[in-house]
């Protein structure tokens, strides 16, 4: 909990009435929560942050009249203290890039867990970035395309990897590069047979020790450091 002395304003803008239900019942449980509007297209998602000023807006890609990415360019231009979150079924790299373009904060796969909605709302509210985990393996993937032309460290196009062990225990490392992988903090712990609780805790001094805003920022700042295998 974020012990905040208000909660996060959230408008939740999505076509799908069942899909919104299921976010809905999903925020409930949270207290720093609260849903002030919900709309089914672009046009209301605008009329309902010029009329409730919502902290975060939850915002599907794919809507009738006006899209998401449509409505984030002009709620950024207009609403810039309203931060937008992207929600889609679209994982290629060009959906998830011009959303970013466009003054996303973040961008979700509808295939998401709960636990990772909630993440992303608290960092997004507090100023940082998210992306599923699934959408930073695709740009890892991307970034070690470009590789031999972008990072330093690269022999005959492989780039090499040392452990950081001057700055992050061995357990932080192995978390680190599972989270290059694009592995959800779930999924981290079942691999090292360790609770999702001490993987954040892992995953939040990894952020502190590396001076990273957010895990995507640590990702990109471990590859061009030769920090994690991606090869």
């Amino acid at each position: 909990m974020m012990n905040m002395s208000k909660p996060i304003n959230i408008a939740l803008i999505d076509d799908h009435i069942l899909f919104r239900e299921g976010v809905k019942r999903i925020l409930d449980y949270e207290a720093d929560f609260n849903i002030v509007a919900e709309g089914d297209d672009g046009e209301a998602g605008i009329e309902i942050v010029k009329e409730y000023k919502p902290d975060v807006v939850l915002m599907d890609i794919n809507m009738p009249h006006m899209n998401g990415v449509q409505a984030t360019a002009n709620l950024v231009r207009n609403y810039p203290r309203t931060k937008i979150i992207i929600l889609s079924i679209h994982d290629d790299e060009s959906y998830v890039t011009h959303a970013l373009k466009t003054g996303a904060q973040g961008y979700l796969l509808k295939e998401m867990d709960a636990d990772s909605l909630i993440e992303a709302i608290k960092v997004v509210y507090e100023g940082g970035s998210y992306l599923h985990p699934k959408i930073t393996h695709n740009l890892v993937r991307e970034y070690r395309r470009l590789a031999k032309e972008n990072i330093p460290n690269v022999v005959n196009g492989i780039i090499e990897h040392r452990k950081p062990l001057h700055l992050l225990t061995k357990r932080e490392c192995e978390v680190l590069q599972l989270m290059s992988e694009g592995k959800s903090n779930r999924a981290v712990a079942e691999t090292l047979y360790i609770s999702e609780k001490t993987v954040k805790n892992h995953v939040s001094n990894i952020l502190q020790k590396m001076g990273a805003n957010d895990r995507t920022q640590a990702v990109v700042s471990a590859i061009k450091k030769g920090w994690v295998d991606v090869i």
